[in-house]
């Protein structure tokens, strides 16, 4: 594999219980044994839990790491600031539990240096330990987003690992930037489902091919997913986004 630049981004929000548990170790140690080059963007999202810190202290250690501060503007604003400071031949986004492995990074790069644009990972075969809830909650967001926005052809649209080359994620989060009027600041945590169908919707609108690639995946609990909360705003942000296509907002 030719040397290249890989970024990797990961949102932050109040994530001190999985930094103590040394993801950021897991994930240097990976990359470390690579031939190619890299540097990891940590974007942290307003944290008030210590996360802050704990990232501060570890990139003064691990200079390949560096820390993006935001105020809480929610995930899909952290991952945009992140993805359009990298600095990558390919930028990937993963979360900080580290539910998809870095490792599994690979098996995406495979196919983007054979020439597809956007690589995303995909559980659909692999839900390890997911509860039955969240199953059920995958299910129905098939169903509605191939209804209101279409991609039947791709089977998970959610996982939060998906990789771009440079010019795809200049390009697709620029626009979501724009269409979201660069993100206003939250109070509470937001997990916004709808931020990845955008991002391949606005990337299929532009010409940019995509390729699903199974990853292996295991369910972490988290107190931020709420099944009746998260299912409707799963839905609303569905709406927008249909709302969005019939006025021309992505063209």
């Amino acid at each position: 594999m030719k040397s290249f630049l890989l970024s990797v981004v990961i949102p932050s929000y109040n994530e001190i219980a999985n930094l103590r548990k040394g993801t950021l170790d897991k994930v240097e140690h990976h990359l470390e044994r690579k031939k190619y080059n890299y540097e990891v963007i940590v974007v942290d999202d307003g944290s008030d839990d210590g996360s802050r810190e704990f990232v501060r202290n570890f990139t003064k250690e691990n200079k390949k790491f560096r820390l993006i501060e935001n105020n809480h503007i929610g995930k899909a604003g952290a991952v945009t600031r992140g993805v359009l400071e990298a600095r990558g031949d390919y930028i990937l986004f993963t979360d900080m539990d580290q539910a998809t492995p870095i490792e599994d990074v690979e098996k995406l790069l495979r196919f983007a240096q054979d020439g597809y644009d956007i690589v995303i990972g995909s559980r659909s075969s692999n839900r390890r330990g997911a509860p039955l809830t969240r199953r059920f909650m995958a299910k129905g967001m098939i169903v509605l987003r191939s209804a209101l926005v279409g991609f039947p052809r791709i089977s998970d649209t959610q996982c939060g690992f998906k990789l771009f080359s440079k010019k795809a994620a200049r390009e697709i989060f620029s626009k979501v930037r724009e269409v979201h009027h660069g993100f206003k600041s939250i109070k509470n945590s937001s997990v916004t489902a709808g931020f990845d169908i955008e991002l391949l919707y606005i990337g299929e609108k532009l010409g940019y091919n995509i390729k699903e690639v199974p990853v292996d995946w295991l369910y972490v609990e988290t107190r931020r997913v709420s099944p009746i909360r998260d299912s409707v705003e799963g839905l609303m942000d569905l709406l927008r986004i249909k709302n969005n296509i019939l006025k021309g907002v992505y063209d």
